[in-house]
């Protein structure tokens, strides 16, 4: 059994998108352990123009095993969140289920890499589908459910390191992170009289599939075909400050756990990074 009554985030419901696997599922995971139910949506599917492979259904069904082992409610749906209407669909289905939505998390999101100069139009303009309108859509779908609770809430969008500074060959994936940043301010202005808090979290290289794939690995190793785990982590590991290749997808769930429960309930705006001090490196 969860935590219950114990819990940081006890009687409380949260949303998060791409919960089928990496973050998502973390974060889904870690608020269940401190007594959240949840609501997860993923595609299940691989996205055109990424190199992340697609969540499986299967995944999602681990996720959902993982929160019910917690003692903790689950409603999990097929959602892709460039579509407003699946999106909205889901979110119902799930507050119709547990009863309320407290605490929102975008973790949904996809990766590629080219200079910017030389994207496909198509690949630019997925990336910006996925990893800042669909991140507003998910806002969009969610917030109508905070504001009727009456109680306040919480907000955490998944942004990158590189929504706070600049990277080689992600010119795309910087502009739709930076985007959340300008996206989150601005609803921070907005749903602050509710007393809704929302904040962005920043990742540094995590151990996720987004970044565990031969595609990603591959720009990590400038001229290497088939890379190896130790010449990627050599490449991650001189990006970070502190000793380490990657991240934990739990490293970004405790943050998002903070930003969600009523530790943070005075902390709005603010954009934290995850990044093993990659930002002040």
């Amino acid at each position: 059994m969860g935590h219950g009554d114990a819990g940081r985030l006890a009687g409380k419901v949260a949303l998060i998108t791409g919960g089928a696997r990496g973050i998502g599922r973390a974060q889904a995971v870690r608020f269940a352990q401190e007594g959240a139910d949840v609501i997860v949506v993923d595609r299940c599917a691989p996205v055109e123009h990424s190199t992340t492979p697609g969540a499986s259904p299967e995944d999602l069904r681990e996720t959902v095993r993982q929160v019910e082992a917690l003692g903790r409610r689950i409603v999990a749906r097929k959602a892709d969140v460039r579509d407003q209407a699946e999106l909205d669909a889901a979110v119902a289905d799930g507050v119709d289920e547990l009863g309320r939505l407290d605490i929102v998390c975008a973790a949904a999101g996809i990766s590629s890499a080219a200079p910017a100069a030389k994207l496909d139009e198509e690949v630019w303009q997925t990336m910006l589908d996925v990893n800042l309108t669909g991140v507003w859509k998910t806002c969009k779908a969610a917030i109508p459910h905070l504001l009727a609770t009456g109680r306040g809430g919480s907000i955490v969008l998944v942004s990158s390191i590189a929504g706070l500074r600049g990277l080689v060959g992600v010119g795309h994936y910087a502009a739709a992170k930076t985007g959340v940043v300008g996206l989150m301010r601005g609803l921070a202005q907005e749903l602050a009289e509710h007393r809704i808090r929302v904040n962005t979290v920043h990742p540094a290289n995590t151990r996720t599939t987004m970044i565990q794939n031969e595609g990603t690995m591959r720009s990590f190793c400038p001229g290497e075909e088939h890379p190896t785990q130790e010449q990627f982590e050599a490449g991650t590991q001189s990006m970070h400050l502190l000793p380490v290749p990657m991240l934990e997808p739990e490293d970004i769930a405790n943050a998002s756990l903070f930003l969600a429960s009523d530790e943070a309930r005075f902390i709005t705006g603010v954009t934290l990074p995850v990044d093993a001090g990659h930002c002040v490196k």
